[in-house]
């Protein structure tokens, strides 16, 4: 069941250039990378470049679950791409975010993730990615 897909998507309050640029700053990843509401801020680091590695590790009550990739695609501020490493991902799975601008103060985000273990995982990760665009919309108002 490796091709398993994920889409969602949503209108964040900001400009373009800020919106993708929090993806790629680790202070800002870690206010929103949250896949459920009330989570403690991960740890994060990110070397933001092509070829560059991330690292995010979430606190889900006692346990510390690490989620890894490399930046494949950086291209400021429309498409960002990079794999996505975790205990419910495929070593080959892959998220693509496409960032288009509405007006000078919106920004439609399109995320597409790739490649799960099985269909649990793929439910998890949706609900997971819809709360992160939620709280993303949040932290940039």
């Amino acid at each position: 069941m490796t091709d398993l897909m994920v889409n969602v998507s949503k209108t964040i309050q900001a400009p373009i250039e800020k919106v993708f640029d929090a993806w790629l700053n680790p202070e800002m990843l870690a206010q929103f990378i949250l896949p459920m509401p009330g989570m403690p801020h991960p740890e994060t680091e990110t070397d933001a470049r092509e070829g560059g590695n991330f690292t995010i590790v979430m606190h889900v009550g006692d346990d510390k679950i690490p989620h890894t990739g490399k930046y494949l695609e950086i291209s400021r501020p429309n498409k960002l791409v990079f794999t996505w490493i975790s205990p419910f991902s495929n070593d080959d799975s892959t998220v693509t975010l496409n960032f288009s601008k509405t007006d000078n103060n919106e920004t439609f985000l399109e995320l597409s993730h790739i490649k799960f273990i099985d269909e649990e995982s793929r439910s998890n990760h949706e609900g997971g990615w819809s709360n992160i665009l939620d709280t993303l919309n949040d932290v940039m108002r």
